[in-house]
């Protein structure tokens, strides 16, 4: 960045800030904003520094501009179920058009990025290169197929399967492109694994051509067994997957007992030792890039927060300081909607002593302070008490509101709620345990009404209590279903137990509340909830993997295998309407709606071939109708989706467990969460369960004194603080938080351009205690 560099140089090293105009403050002021909202939300686009490409970076960054791009990735990728083989058909010139202002809103986008960065680094990223490559090969394809169409001669549209580069390339999917950079890095250690691999399989492959080939052995279908070493290598290739064992073995092993120790050797070598190693592989490389990846956006971040200060500083005696009104003006710009009392409660924090200005350490945590979730709470009393308050306040009162709030009352309706289930695991048509439902239900109803006598009835329901919401619609649907089935089985002989199995089904759901309720399971499902979010991008990864080999396997096989109605008996339908199917497994196991006529059946079969389970049978089919050659698709989609990116996604799941469930475990603070829980303006959130609304602000070691103190107390009332929600942080966000711990106060790292400019195998982060958090 240029720019950045050059300001930093010139502008903001001055021990004195002479008197400048207000319109250079301004421009000063949104280019720390920029550089702020970039850490906040962990951006590392370089962009130029004048006033006008910074107000076209924050509009590039706008929400709704970040809309309009992923939908238009969205049409175009949804085009190939328009698109001839078409699930839903439509004429060439409708997917054209679109396609057309697709391809303009794309090219837009990378025009707009131009503007807002630095020549040089616009025309050195292979991300926009990509794209305007991926472009005008489109149209070319888009002209020479509408050409031939025109003529009536058909085309393959080739470019279809260039479309999820838009999806990668785009600054907003550098998530998946991280998950990319993993596969590439990986790839070169993988390489060799695979390539031994598949030398034990050519090897095995000829010695069984040597021990079963010259026994005229037969396979059930009654074809020879062994006798060409290309078919012999797929079928080992298969059995590694376990795919069709015992079935490969089984006429080895009629013939004789001793060949089953052939086969279990493979096993054990290929199927058990080869696939370990390439998991341990894809781990290791997988760990070791997300560490540089990790530790390189936390530098960045450190870095970026720095060139912020830089350009607002003011020398305040010895120090160099952010004045409170301009720090305050600089988190109104990074956000906008951000109420006073809350702006009060950051400024708090990160102004120690109330001298009026920030210094450099506690600026450098304004992106984390700006992504604290800031609830406001009001106390109210119930309507209860309002109405009758001497009845509410009784002696008898209280005692049935103590014991609502009583653990034992949690435990005795999770006992009722286990007891329920069993019952429904009974046979209903007994009288005795068809009454009994409506006793479970009385109680369910019981217990929602004393909870709504005990605890305000807008706080019991509000936005965030999941589980209250959760257990009235429930209960509600088993009365609505309990009362409807009970009408209508009086009126006549007709049951409507459908309706009333479902409300059941949905009934025994409430065993999760049992679940979050005991600690060490809590633990395990909060992990899974962290991990959640970052698995999208692997579903990302998967769409664009997907995407291509159904593009591809629509091009090749369409047409080949048709599927007719299950009342169709004519021979053409018992072969799916290819007679090169005739006698084959895929025939007789009725396989003809496994085809690759359209875009969501092509994504069904793919599903069918990630799962492994008789994908042989898939490729030979294919095969059958076509070439032999096509097994090659096969073995390729298998070798990119199930070797590579399921053994990534595991990597992946087991680092992020490990991660997640060690933070948790260790119920790690920053030092913000420390802060203001010093501050004494700190609720944690299972304080928030059931309705408990409770005013921390008046707590004793606050640090609110004098009227000053009382008038920030009085504003900032009904105010409590968390890092946005513990449940739901990434793991990135959780790596990147122990990273960030590791570096020091006085570590700046490397400057702004370097980080840019590195490749992730260029850092390694000197503390170990990464790779000792598993």
């Amino acid at each position: 960045m240029p720019g950045a560099g050059r300001a930093a140089g010139v502008r903001r090293l001055r021990p004195q800030r002479p008197q400048e105009p207000p319109a250079r403050q301004d421009e000063d002021l949104l280019l720390a904003a920029a550089y702020v909202s970039d850490a906040q939300y962990n951006r590392n686009v370089p962009f130029e520094t004048s006033p006008r490409a910074i107000r076209l970076y924050y509009f590039y960054n706008h929400w709704t501009m970040q809309v309009a791009i992923y939908f238009f990735i969205c049409v175009d990728l949804s085009l190939a179920l328009f698109e001839e083989p078409a699930l839903f058909p439509l004429p060439f010139l409708a997917t054209s058009i679109a396609e057309v202002l697709c391809l303009t809103a794309f090219f837009g986008r990378l025009v707009h990025f131009a503007k807002v960065t630095p020549q040089m680094v616009f025309w050195k990223d292979t991300k926009n290169i990509c794209i305007m490559v991926t472009i005008v090969l489109t149209l070319i394809d888009l002209i020479i197929y509408g050409s031939l169409e025109a003529v009536s001669i058909h085309s393959i549209r080739w470019s279809r399967a260039l479309r999820p580069v838009f999806l990668i390339n785009f600054p907003e999917s550098r998530q998946i492109r991280r998950t990319f950079r993993s596969i590439r890095n990986t790839l070169p250690d993988i390489l060799y694994v695979f390539l031994l691999f598949m030398f034990s399989v050519l090897i095995f492959s000829l010695m069984a051509l040597k021990l079963f080939g010259v026994r005229s052995l037969k396979t059930v279908e009654g074809l020879p067994y062994f006798t060409d070493i290309l078919e012999i290598a797929f079928e080992l290739y298969v059995l590694v997957t376990t795919a069709n064992s015992p079935d490969v073995m089984m006429p080895a092993y009629n013939f004789s007992r001793w060949y089953s120790l052939y086969f279990i050797t493979y096993i054990i070598i290929n199927t058990y030792i080869f696939m370990s190693v390439f998991l341990a592989v894809v781990y290791n490389n997988y760990r070791k890039h997300l560490k540089n990846e990790i530790l390189k956006l936390a530098y960045l971040k450190r870095r970026k927060m720095i060139e912020a200060f830089n350009i607002l500083k003011v020398k305040v005696g010895t120090e160099f300081v952010v004045t409170e009104a301009q720090w305050k003006r600089l988190a109104k710009i990074v956000m906008p909607h951000i109420s006073s009392p809350h702006l009060e409660l950051l400024l708090r924090i990160s102004d120690e002593g109330q001298k009026g200005h920030v210094d450099k350490l506690n600026f450098l945590r304004l992106a984390d302070l700006l992504n604290i979730q800031v609830v406001a709470i009001n106390i109210r009393r119930h309507p209860l008490e309002d109405w009758m308050p001497r009845v509410y306040q009784s002696s008898a009162s209280l005692s049935v509101q103590r014991m609502v709030r009583h653990r034992i009352f949690v435990w005795v309706y999770d006992v009722i709620i286990l007891v329920n289930a069993i019952f429904i695991a009974l046979d209903e048509k007994k009288p005795f345990i068809s009454n009994a439902e409506w006793l479970f239900l009385s109680l369910y109803i019981i217990e929602i009404l004393l909870k709504l006598y005990t605890y305000e009835p807008r706080a019991y329901f509000g936005r965030k209590q999941f589980w209250n919401w959760f257990d009235m619609l429930i209960i509600i649907a088993a009365l609505v279903a309990t009362v409807a089935n009970a009408t209508i089985q009086s009126a006549g002989n007709y049951n409507s137990q459908q309706i009333l199995d479902i409300v059941l089904i949905l009934r025994i759901l409430r065993l999760l509340r049992i679940i979050v309720s005991i600690q060490r399971f809590r633990l395990i499902v909060t992990t899974l909830i962290n991990i959640g979010p970052t698995i999208l991008t692997f579903g990302g990864l998967v769409l664009v993997v997907y995407y291509v080999f159904a593009i591809i396997g629509m091009e090749a096989f369409q047409g080949k295998v048709r599927f007719f109605d299950p009342n169709f008996t004519t021979p053409e339908a018992q072969v799916c309407g290819n007679p090169a199917l005739t006698g084959s497994a895929f025939a007789r196991d009725h396989y003809c709606k496994n085809n690759f006529n359209d875009l969501a059946s092509s994504f069904i079969v793919l599903m069918e071939l990630t799962v492994v389970n008789q994908w042989h049978v898939l490729a030979g089919g294919f095969a059958l109708v076509t070439h032999q050659a096509a097994k090659l698709y096969f073995i390729s989609f298998h070798i990119v989706v199930v070797i590579l990116i399921v053994n990534i996604f595991i990597a992946f799941i087991l680092e992020a467990f490990f991660v997640a469930y060690s933070l948790e475990k260790s119920e790690v603070e920053t030092a913000i969460e420390k802060k203001i829980q010093e501050l004494g303006v700190g609720v944690q959130e299972e304080e928030m369960q059931d309705g408990k609304l409770i005013d921390n602000m008046d707590a004793k070691d606050s640090g609110f004194s004098g009227d000053d103190g009382d008038n920030k107390r009085k504003a900032l009332k009904g105010l409590y603080f968390r890092i946005a929600s513990k449940k739901y942080r990434t793991v990135d966000a959780l790596l990147q938080q122990m990273f960030e711990s590791e570096i020091t106060p006085e570590d700046e790292g490397p400057s702004l351009d370097e980080i840019l400019n590195l490749s992730p195998s260029d850092i390694y982060p000197k503390n170990p205690s990464f790779g000792n958090s598993a």
